[in-house]
């Protein structure tokens, strides 16, 4: 057997080779790439005390490149279709100090906004949202043609709680990207969906800040009772032809599918991977410029990495929805 057959076959195991992101090259000239993947190793956005999810890219880079190479629904090959590169991961010299590390986030993607690619990154905490939006929203965007994004939220908690002035310090963190940027005119609340919500409630109108903020909002319970097609069929109608961001937080998922997230939501049923995976799927022929996916616990994760896969298989959705169209 020759060398490249050799290297061929090892490439999809997990433990062969430099560990990038599925494996893709790693290389951060993004004029050569079509879609960008990057990490965003950050945790001083979630104010509490789960604060490994900085591993979280280091993990998925691990397990990714024995995961999928083709994508059966949409029965293609995204490696082959577009050129995908790992950029990397966004330096964050400033690690304990939330607010530095999203000006630093936000200057990251500010480039990738102005080489107008595409981009999917894996987290840290779920406040690097805030400031990879910031990055893309601050440019005129050629993927969004002058509108405003719509975020596709599956997650088990709404983010938008305003209300707060800082989550045990951090004033743009894991609680409030939600809200703040619909008051940067970065998002548009109307044409946008937060599905799955459950998480722990402290009182009693917990969802009142999405709805005051102009967010379509479907709870666990509601999408139970109406079932995925017909939210599904939501979600379309009001998305409209917006540009789609994804925003998907481990949480959302049932624990017994993802135990080794922040914020684990044990007392209620949540998505099993093929509803989150349906949900994703749905926006196949939209324009989706990016989106990420957070709050991932390495260090309490089981001895398989069941987590950081499902993780990977939830990116790896979301790189195919852009793939394709």
């Amino acid at each position: 057997m020759s060398d490249s057959n050799d290297e061929l076959m090892m490439e999809t195991m997990y433990w062969w080779g430099i560990p990038t992101l599925f494996r893709c090259e790693h290389n951060k000239n993004l004029s050569e790439c079509d879609i960008a993947l990057a990490g965003v190793p950050h945790s001083t956005g979630n104010g509490t005390t789960e604060r490994d999810q900085h591993l979280g890219p280091r993990a998925v880079r691990h397990v990714s490149a024995g995961l999928r190479r083709v994508h059966l629904d949409f029965n293609i090959n995204p490696w082959k279709k577009k050129k995908i590169f790992d950029l990397g991961d966004v330096a964050l010299p400033h690690a304990n100090n939330n607010e530095k590390c999203i000006e630093d986030i936000t200057s990251f993607y500010s480039k990738i906004a102005r080489a107008n690619k595409p981009v999917v990154s894996i987290g840290g905490d779920h406040s690097i949202t805030g400031g990879i939006l910031q990055g893309l929203g601050s440019n005129d965007l050629e993927m969004t043609n002058g509108k405003k994004i719509s975020f596709l939220h599956i997650d088990a908690h709404t983010d938008t709680f305003s209300q707060l002035d800082h989550f045990m310090g951090a004033k743009k963190s894991a609680a409030h990207w939600g809200a703040y940027l619909v008051d940067q005119g970065i998002i548009d609340p109307h044409k946008s969906m937060q599905i799955g919500m459950r998480g722990n409630p402290r009182t009693l109108d917990w969802l009142q800040p999405s709805y005051d903020l102009g967010y379509n909002v479907v709870t666990m319970d509601e999408f139970k009772e109406r079932g995925i097609k017909d939210v599904i069929n939501e979600t379309l109608e009001k998305i409209g032809d917006n540009p789609i961001y994804i925003t998907f937080d481990l949480d959302s998922l049932d624990a017994s599918v993802a135990p080794a997230v922040s914020n684990i939501e044990p007392g209620f049923t949540g998505f099993t991977i093929d509803e989150a995976k349906e949900l994703i799927q749905a926006v196949k022929n939209k324009n989706v410029i990016g989106g990420d996916v957070v709050c991932l616990m390495p260090t309490k994760d089981q001895k398989n990495n069941i987590t950081s896969m499902v993780a990977a298989s939830i990116m790896f959705e979301i790189i195919s929805v852009i793939a394709y169209k």
